[in-house]
């Protein structure tokens, strides 16, 4: 009993170190007056005046079409790398090219930000959206190749076995029958990398250039100016948008994971 309420009690101090920080922004982005930590009554001015902000706008435009773009190439390559290192496991360089994949997740991101930056720099790339897409798709790809590894790990290669049996070609099969299996954790991959690169400030305020200010670089710098609740207001908005995506894909595993089960079950009456 001491040892449950002791749990309970740690449990309940650590998310309210991480969420009640979060509460209050979300409270303050509907406060009527000007100065944040007074609070005024409730209002959504805030969020008018937010859409009317045309800097933080294109900023929010530039961040989202970065996460989409980076987060999809991203999924794309991380699976391939994952299917590599599970399905090959002896081939020459696999030791270093593990220790690629696995290298951006402990690398502190001021290395990461400059080293790319001195790459753009030396082969002559103008720093711009498209340096941003390609720093931010270089360390989401590995976090992608790490979920979609687990998930091969315990697949079950008798399936796939099976469809080639059968003459199914071997990208028909990956695609009909490895694809849909493993596709929970592809999805999981690419909202993990779209958060991910949601978040970022270091890596892209080294790599991003004229035209290409994305929404944490706008907020950090106008947060040097004194926090406004119209910040407020959009840090606000990234949070559902999060939440939203998070409880879509949470039910989208969830059914996937039943209607796995289900199919189990009719498979295990068919051969009885």
């Amino acid at each position: 009993m001491k040892s449950s309420r002791f749990d309970a009690t740690v449990l309940t101090l650590g998310f309210a170190f991480l969420y009640i920080p979060i509460i209050i922004l979300v409270v303050y982005s509907f406060n009527a007056s000007k100065l944040v930590t007074v609070w005024g009554g409730f209002s959504l001015q805030w969020y008018r005046t937010m859409w009317s902000n045309q800097g933080l706008m294109d900023a929010a435009w530039v961040t989202a079409r970065v996460g989409v773009i980076s987060a999809t190439i991203g999924t794309v390559l991380g699976t391939l790398a994952a299917l590599a290192l599970v399905r090959f496991t002896r081939f020459h360089g696999r030791m270093l090219f593990s220790g690629m994949i696995y290298a951006p997740l402990v690398m502190p991101e001021v290395i990461t930000g400059l080293s790319l930056l001195l790459l753009f720099v030396a082969v002559g790339i103008d720093r711009g959206f498209w340096t941003v897409v390609i720093a931010h798709t270089t360390f989401t790809m590995c976090y992608v190749a790490i979920v979609v590894q687990s998930r091969l790990l315990t697949f079950d290669l008798s399936l796939e076995e099976a469809a080639l049996d059968l003459g199914c070609p071997p990208v028909k099969t990956f695609f009909k029958i490895t694809l849909p299996l493993i596709f929970p954790a592809v999805i999981a991959g690419w909202m993990l990398a779209f958060t991910l690169s949601l978040d970022d400030l270091v890596i892209a305020s080294f790599t991003t250039g004229p035209g290409a200010t994305t929404l944490p670089i706008k907020i950090y710098s106008q947060v040097r100016l004194g926090v406004t609740p119209e910040i407020n207001a959009i840090c606000t908005i990234l949070i559902g948008l999060v939440t939203i995506g998070v409880i879509i894909a949470s039910i989208s595993t969830k059914q996937t994971e039943m209607r796995r089960i289900r199919d189990e079950h009719v498979a295990a009456r068919g051969t009885t």
